[in-house]
């Protein structure tokens, strides 16, 4: 190669560089933004207390439920039938001559069935039927127990339960109790943070709200004894 193909060509790649140059260059990052701080609440703002309340009183007994009952086994259907039907009028009666109102007594099942001694022979038809009854006047209470006993042998005690006549009332008195618990304990929760308490955010009465269960016997005597209504209320409370 002569010096002048040699030059020329030197001039070739430095005219190249030259020309590749600006393109490989890396472009200049843009400018940073500026920084911002997120607005912070002010002191005192806002806020949430969630307190649980709990209300109860105390609850004596005035209504007895009483579930009792005939049931009759005979070689034919329409024979057991008929005898449980009989068994069913003699009780009804006991429990009338012993205190027990007409109009608190109802037929609560009645039932007509076969049985086998090996499937499909029938030995016999077995006929049930229930009576629940409600007495108001617990002073008559053992006299309708031992009424049902001496209804003769068809006869069956299923159980009794005892209930509160005006146990809307008292559930009433139970939730103010719960809710006063519940704003106590809110409003000195608050003191202790410098605060004070709010509106209601939000309110859910929990748990089991049912008078609990009663005694049924005492030495011997029907006896209601006492029980308590229970109230859980879940309060949510603004702060001020």
């Amino acid at each position: 190669m002569t010096k002048l193909s040699a030059a020329a060509t030197a001039a070739v790649f430095v005219l190249a560089g030259l020309q590749a140059g600006p393109a490989l260059a890396d472009p200049a990052p843009p400018p940073a933004p500026a920084a911002t701080a997120a607005p912070r609440p002010a002191a005192g703002e806002g806020g949430e207390l969630a307190v649980t309340g709990r209300g109860s009183v105390q609850a004596t007994p005035d209504v007895m439920r009483l579930n009792a009952g005939v049931e009759v086994r005979r070689p034919r259907a329409g024979e057991a039938f008929s005898a449980a039907k009989t068994a069913a009028g003699k009780l009804t009666a006991a429990l009338l001559a012993a205190g027990v109102s007409r109009r608190n007594l109802r037929t609560n099942d009645l039932s007509l069935a076969a049985e086998y001694e090996k499937y499909p022979k029938v030995v016999g038809y077995r006929a049930s039927q229930g009576v629940e009854a409600l007495i108001r006047d617990l002073s008559v209470a053992d006299a309708v127990v031992e009424a049902v006993a001496a209804a003769g042998e068809e006869a069956r005690l299923s159980g009794i339960s005892f209930e509160v006549s005006k146990g809307a009332a008292l559930m009433r008195q139970a939730r103010a109790a719960a809710y006063g618990d519940a704003l106590a304990k809110a409003r000195q929760y608050a003191a202790l943070a410098g605060r004070r308490v709010g509106r209601v955010l939000k309110m859910e009465e929990e748990g089991e709200t049912s008078p609990s269960r009663f005694a049924v016997a005492e030495q011997g005597t029907i006896n209601p004894g006492q029980g308590t209504i229970n109230v859980v209320v879940r309060v949510l409370y603004e702060l001020a």
